[in-house]
């Protein structure tokens, strides 16, 4: 039986889970490889990982809300000690696994202060020759203060390094040059595998919650990883009391795994007032409760939103906007064009608006299919299956040639 392909797979979250989760998907379809994770960033509370994938968890590191700043978890260690350890954990990992293909996940698009880290195990995939190196890419890239410059150090480092570029979106819906213009002096192949996307569980965590049983209208409420937008929590608290004067429901939250303790207790206590709202932290069974619920009101990050269209349900997002960031805000934007969901914006953010949104949502019928792409899983394996595959053949064939001299 021939012994799988070695993949080392390189993941760095910093605000939210969002990666984490993409990520994770990802390998979870690499049946085909041997699998090894290099997790930067904080551990989730009761994530599920992949019995078969080997993790390796390195020192975390998190930023500020406005990515300008990083910060290790570590209390006994500064940045810098932290920086160094990981940079040598990084090329021992690698060492020690020895991997056909290294995949880097956003790095150049992004992430650009782990170069510490990644531009040594980049060069020592390099000077392996025989390693093949994958960039993993979401659908939008934040915003540069000078693009052109920015475009200029990726394409010389996509160039230099990287043999495939994997996008994971439908390029009818969002196309990497929309927000990337430099795709055309990249010397690697760019290829969309289509949105990645969670199955639901049809027996798991969500079919049992009191929360989603009944005929009795069902809103949910989320905030991905929670560090930001407590305030989209609060304000769904306030206008459910205006939604419940017309239309009698339930409101399930989920405030993410990563507000502080002080902040989830305030929301608590907020919640606890109202018998027809529950507050939890974070749930495995995401998926399934986005296809149980009548209404899903959260934030636009890749993943909430895959859920949202995977599912066919009604929604209003809340993008995340500080800091100049646009990616959330073109996310939502697109599917709103689509008529799959509703939008609203920090400047609009009150309990009568979105409690009128929700009325309205709830009252319209759920969106039509739509011809949007969800296959990126099954299409980044057989993405990469291809290129090792393509690789060993040429490979052989000049085996055999040096062979005959």
């Amino acid at each position: 039986m021939t012994p799988k392909r070695k993949l080392l797979f390189y993941c760095q979250y910093l605000l939210g889970m969002g990666h984490l989760v993409r990520s994770m998907e990802i390998v979870r379809g690499l049946s085909d490889f041997d699998v090894r994770f290099l997790n930067g960033g904080q551990i989730v509370p009761g994530f599920e990982l992949p019995a078969e994938v080997d993790l390796v968890n390195l020192p975390p590191i998190k930023s500020d809300e406005t990515f300008s700043e990083l910060f290790a978890f570590d209390d006994q260690r500064s940045l810098e000690e932290i920086k160094q350890i990981r940079a040598e954990r990084v090329l021992a990992e690698y060492e020690n696994f020895r991997p056909d293909v290294l995949v880097i996940e956003l790095f150049p698009f992004g992430r650009l202060k782990f170069a510490f880290e990644l531009v040594p195990l980049l060069e020592r995939a390099r000077a392996d020759g025989g390693v093949k190196v994958v960039c993993s890419l979401r659908d939008i890239l934040v915003g540069q203060r000078d693009p052109q410059s920015f475009e200029e150090r990726v394409c010389q480092r996509v160039n230099q390094y990287f043999d495939l570029v994997l996008v994971h979106a439908d390029p009818q819906l969002q196309s990497l040059d929309e927000t990337f213009g430099g795709v055309a002096k990249l010397n690697c192949p760019v290829r969309y595998t289509g949105y990645v996307t969670q199955p639901a569980k049809s027996d798991g965590e969500a079919s049992r919650n009191p929360m989603m049983l009944g005929d009795e209208t069902k809103i949910m409420v989320s905030v991905g990883g929670g560090r930001v937008g407590s305030e989209l929590i609060e304000c769904a608290i306030e206008a459910s009391d205006l939604i419940a004067k017309t239309h009698p429901h339930r409101m399930l939250i989920f405030a993410g795994p990563y507000p502080s303790a002080e902040d989830f207790q305030r929301l608590q206590q907020k919640a606890a007032a109202r018998p027809n709202i529950r507050l939890a932290r974070y749930t495995t069974d995401f998926p399934a409760y986005v296809e149980r619920a009548d209404l899903s009101i959260s934030m636009a990050g890749y993943n909430t939103c895959m859920n949202i269209v995977t599912a066919g349900q009604r929604a209003i997002l809340y993008p995340f906007t500080r800091g100049g960031n646009e990616e959330q805000a073109r996310r939502a934007e697109k599917l709103r064009e689509l008529g799959l969901v509703e939008v609203i914006y920090e400047e609009q953010l009150a309990p009568t608006a979105l409690a009128e949104m929700a009325l309205r949502v709830l009252a319209s019928p759920k969106p039509t299919a739509t011809a949007i792409d969800l296959n990126g899983v099954e299409k980044t394996a057989q993405a990469l299956a291809e290129m090792v595959s393509y690789s060993c053949f040429f490979d052989k064939i000049f085996a055999c040639d040096l062979n005959k001299r």
